[in-house]
């Protein structure tokens, strides 16, 4: 099971992320587990400094901008 984690303060752009994300795992009938983290220093932890931003299992993917769907199942694939 993958660990999706989502970073990123709760602005729009995150909450849309979160929703994509949620989205291509259903349709890629994955069995994942979801965290959001909120909290800066825990961001910080990441490395990232643009939000938001995707990590799969630790590893950043992705950030500064949202990520499409489609974008997002090549990523998991």
């Amino acid at each position: 099971m993958k660990k999706l984690q989502i970073l990123g303060t709760g602005c729009q752009k995150c909450k849309k992320l979160m929703e994509n994300v949620q989205i291509a795992a259903k349709e890629l009938d994955m069995e994942v587990e979801f965290e959001k983290i909120e909290q800066l220093d825990k961001i910080m932890e990441f490395g990232v400094m643009m939000t938001p931003a995707l990590a799969i299992d630790g590893e950043v993917k992705a950030a500064g901008k949202v990520l499409n769907v489609e974008e997002i199942k090549k990523i998991l694939n």
